[in-house]
């Protein structure tokens, strides 16, 4: 990788790790913490600033870090023209909301929170304008509707700063999984995950028949996310957010990433007439709604809220167009929409700041009081008005040139008047921000005596502001950014020139009966305000919250029908689920013939299958007797075991063994704390019913085992067989495959044994210091127990046994990379033997021999298998890959050594660990039951016998 790569790496990597330092600096300040924040930010725009002569000559930088390429997954990004603009104005601006943030959160809001959402923010956003992968976007872009939400509900205690950003997750999240579909799709047709591949494949997806389906899932990521029609809603709800956040949020970030999605997915999808209608249609609706309603709104950031959504309906308008003209247009406002809307936040936040209110009604005279805020928000909202000499007029008569040439369904008219009509809109609520909120007389009302902020808080809309009236008289300046992103957007090669005077064309006269229009409708505001409010017209946010509360009702039908606490629903559920896709499966695969003859079947087999059978049958009628259910129970798996045996599969037999005795011995001790039989039988409906389900299922799998066994078929067992022992050093192909092979896999299950043997210890400590617990201990089992609990004779056998058991287990252990055994089946064989001492000796006798803590050893099995997968990294290799060699010590013959001993240490500790664990939990049980405390292995409960043979208490 290049040193260019090497940076864009950086730039994407800086926010992330700078997240780690606000909530650590703030205990050295409040400034400490800002400037912590900034560092990493500003470090990221010098280190962009750095390449972006070369993007802005048309070179593409780019940087990938493979993960799993075989899948087409890998840390790729790419800079060009398009993600030098909005990589640019992340971090620009965001640099400057970080300054005024700092002036901006009093003393009681938590600041390194705050800074530490907003970095976290910050990288997502990166990550979508940078990735050059489809799947990494997808991570970005669903990590900015989580950190969002963060931001907007930073006010935790404000009921409408929570409902505001569930609203903006539900909306963008939902959004956002039909981008998921979208994009898949699109891999999927060019074969490719890379975004540089899927933008040069334009013509081969608009032709897949798959397009429309991944164009209007795109479209919903994109629409909900620019809170475009009928998504709108959710934008000016997510004003309950402090004002430093709304700036960010929504005016370069957030809301621009599904413009930004529209202008990098043009080449691919632009061009046919579904884009056009679509998109066109749909930002042009966005357009005049969000500027009609914006111009009836009285608190501040509710009108730039709408005013947002209405220049983001605009930008989609004219991306929606299709054409390259249009494409200017739109990447020349998305620059001047950033200046002048992020100035107009700050400015609203400021005098909302000053004067303790946004409501517009309550506000008025204040230029004289706040004249640098006057200036600064005046400059801004000319802007966005498009009045000349500001940037916003230019972009704005570029809009309305693309719009006035613009037919829609055959009509010359449609989109001229409906674009006029929004800029006229836009001109209004422009000017009422301006007149409403700093002209005419000042006021003795104020909420609080309003006055400019300190410098640090009008700093950033200042420069803004400076930057609207720069671009307005010298747009050439911008010329250079605009030339390269455009081409990004298009694939074209051009070079646009942005003038101030366009010539009298029609979109000039378009353009004065917007600027007269508005100003006619502010001199009559009061009356169409008041015949707004008696209008009656449908409320976005009521229809959400009542879609939500119906969505919310099925649900929670759904979940009380389902889930009503019977684990035999559940199961009926998942098995005749399972039972109808195999049969989708098999009714659609098209089963070829049998290509084998049945096998003489030995009449032991016979018997033995019987047996078997009868075993299971047996379990069904007598399953509520739990003890005898139990004992059958084992039968069945130790028949299984002579099956595997019989198999020439002695691996399978010998873990099936182990695994059984285990079980059924922990079984059998959680009996003692159960009825005898089970208390409540279900109805005779539910038992037919289960009974038919039970049988499709059986009869399903002895199906498959039946096709499969009756084709010759091609399975990865051959490659396993042949490579073995060239490849894992061991002829016990069973344990290659565990240990090396598939360790990963093996990896996995030892970290969910482990896992599981803390959860049950967990559960049963919480369950224990509960209700459950004092039940136990007010529940009287004397007349249970044994008079001889441990029998001298067990007690001596296991003893004897242990020290064998334990040689026994070593020997499998050692073993099993040539032979039957290995971690697993010796760490059960030695489970087993101390699940013996356990039930001879007595609980307690037995645990206060314990050398090692059974927490320890899993944690200490699972770390010595992931340190052994490390060494394979260490050595260059694959996670897991044995490496094996042969030693000759004399007089011992020569031996082999592999690093899959190691794996298989781990394994055997985790599995002794977890089953002990388990049986521990058990013991805990017994001692909270009463159990009493045995001194001696052979001891037994002197309260239990009569007063003629009664014991001295610890006596033998």
């Amino acid at each position: 990788m290049n040193l260019e790569g090497t940076l864009l790496l950086i730039i994407a990597a800086l926010p992330f790790v700078g997240a780690l330092l606000p909530g650590l600096m703030i205990r050295a300040g409040r400034n400490v913490c800002a400037i912590s924040t900034a560092v990493p930010t500003v470090a990221a725009l010098t280190l962009l600033i750095v390449l972006a002569p070369g993007v802005l000559q048309g070179e593409i930088v780019q940087a990938e870090l493979e993960w799993l390429p075989q899948l087409g997954l890998s840390a790729s990004f790419f800079l060009d023209g398009l993600g030098l603009l909005f990589a640019g104005m992340i971090l620009g601006v965001g640099s400057l909301i970080i300054l005024y943030a700092r002036f901006y959160l009093s003393g009681e809001d938590p600041m390194g929170q705050f800074y530490t959402y907003l970095l976290l923010f910050q990288g997502a956003m990166l990550g979508i304008v940078l990735s050059d992968n489809i799947l990494l976007l997808l991570i970005f872009w669903e990590l900015t509707s989580l950190s969002s939400f963060l931001l907007i509900g930073y006010w935790k205690h404000l009921p409408e700063g929570r409902q505001g950003a569930r609203m903006a997750l539900a909306v963008t999240g939902a959004g956002g999984l039909a981008l998921i579909g979208g994009m898949l799709i699109l891999g999927n047709i060019v074969g490719s995950y890379n975004l540089t591949d899927i933008l040069q494949a334009g013509d081969q997806i608009r032709a897949s028949d798959w397009y429309l389906p991944a164009l209007i899932l795109i479209l919903l990521g994109a629409f909900t996310k620019s809170a475009q029609f009928p998504f709108h809603f959710w934008l000016p709800h997510a004003m309950a957010a402090p004002t430093p956040v709304s700036a960010y949020l929504h005016s370069a970030t957030m809301v621009k990433a599904g413009v930004f999605l529209l202008a990098r997915m043009w080449p691919a999808l632009a061009g046919t007439e579904a884009w056009f209608y679509i998109v066109a249609t749909i930002g042009l609706i966005t357009m005049v709604l969000g500027a009609l309603i914006a111009l009836f709104k009285d608190d501040l950031k509710a009108l730039l809220a709408f005013s947002t959504v209405s220049h983001l309906g605009l930008l989609t308008m004219l991306l929606g167009f299709g054409t390259t003209a249009a494409a200017v247009a739109a990447v020349f406002h998305i620059i001047n929409h950033l200046t002048f809307k992020a100035a107009l936040f700050m400015t609203a936040g400021i005098v909302d700041h000053e004067t303790h209110t946004r409501d517009i009604k309550r506000l008025g005279g204040l230029r004289h009081l706040m004249p640098v805020t006057f200036v600064i928000g005046t400059v801004a909202a000319l802007s966005m008005a498009g009045i000349p000499l500001f940037n916003g007029f230019i972009s704005k008569e570029m809009m309305l040139e693309e719009a006035s040439h613009t037919d829609w369904l055959n009509s010359a008219y449609a989109v001229p008047v409906l674009a006029t009509l929004g800029a006229l809109l836009s001109v209004a609520y422009s000017l009422r921000f301006i007149f409403h909120v700093f002209m005419g007389p000042e006021r003795d009302d104020y909420p609080q005596k309003p006055h400019d902020p300190p410098f640090g808080m009008w700093a950033s809309p200042a420069l803004l502001a400076t930057l609207v009236v720069i671009i307005g008289v010298a747009p050439f300046l911008a010329e250079g950014i605009v030339t390269a992103a455009v081409n990004a957007v298009t694939g074209a090669d051009l070079h646009p020139r942005l003038y101030i005077w366009h010539g009298i064309t029609p979109a000039l006269f378009m353009s004065i009966i917007a600027v007269a229009g508005g100003a006619v409708l502010l001199l009559m505001h009061r009356p169409l305000n008041a015949a707004w409010i008696a209008a009656p017209r449908p409320e976005a946010k009521a229809i959400f919250d009542r879609l939500v509360s119906a969505i919310v009702a099925l649900c929670r039908w759904i979940t009380e029908f389902s889930h009503n606490g019977a684990i035999s629903r559940y199961l009926a559920i998942f098995t005749v689920t399972s039972i109808a896709l195999g049969w989708f499966a098999y009714s659609s695969s098209g089963l070829s013939a049998p290509t084998r003859e049945m096998l003489p079947i030995a009449p032991v087999i016979a018997v033995g299958w019987v047996m078997l059978i009868v075993a299971t049958v047996s379990v069904v009628t007598m399953h509520h007797h739990r003890f005898r259910a139990l004992i059958l129970i084992g039968i069945i798996g130790l028949s299984i075991s002579a099956g595997f045996a019989y198999l020439s599969a002695p691996d399978l037999a010998l873990t099936q063994i182990s695994v059984e005795t285990v079980t059924i011995m922990l079984l059998l001790l959680a009996l003692h704390f159960m009825p005898k039989t089970t208390p409540k039988e279900s109805p005779l409906g539910l038992r037919l019913r289960d009974s038919v389900i039970a049988l499709g299922a059986g009869g399903g799998v002895a199906a498959l085992a039946y096709a499969f066994l009756m084709r010759d078929i091609d399975t990865i067992s051959e490659y396993h067989i042949a490579n073995s022992y060239e490849g894992g050093g061991g002829t016990n192909v069973v344990n290659v495959i565990l240990v090396d092979f598939r360790g990963y896999d093996t990896f996995g299950e030892i970290i969910v044994l482990g896992i599981a043997g803390l959860l049950i210890y967990a559960m049963m400590h919480a369950l224990l210091d509960g209700p459950a617990g004092r039940r136990l201990r007010n529940t009287d089992y004397s007349q249970d127990r044994s008079r001889d609990r441990h029998p001298m004779m067990m007690v001596v056998v296991t003893r004897v046994l242990m020290p064998i058991a334990v040689v026994v287990g070593l020997y499998i252990f050692l073993r099993g990379h040539n032979e039957p055994g290995g971690g697993f089946v010796a760490g059960l064989v030695i489970a087993i033997a101390l699940l013996m001492q356990y039930m001879a000796s007595g609980f307690a006798w037995t645990q206060q021999r314990k050398k090692i803590e059974y927490h320890t050893m899993i944690g200490l099995g699972v770390v010595i298998a992931g340190l052994t997968g490390v060494g394979a990294w260490v050595a260059g290799a694959p996670f897991l890959t044995s490496s094996y060699t042969y030693v000759h010590l004399p007089p011992i013959e020569e031996f082999e050594l592999a690093t899959a001993m190691l794996f298989d240490l781990g394994v055997f500790l985790t599995v002794l660990g977890a089953v002990m664990l388990m049986l521990y939990s058990l013991s805990r049980i017994a001692r909270y039951a009463g159990e009493t405390v045995n001194i001696e292995p052979m001891d037994y409960d002197p309260s239990d016998q009569t007063p003629d043979d009664a014991q001295p208490e610890g006596g033998r």
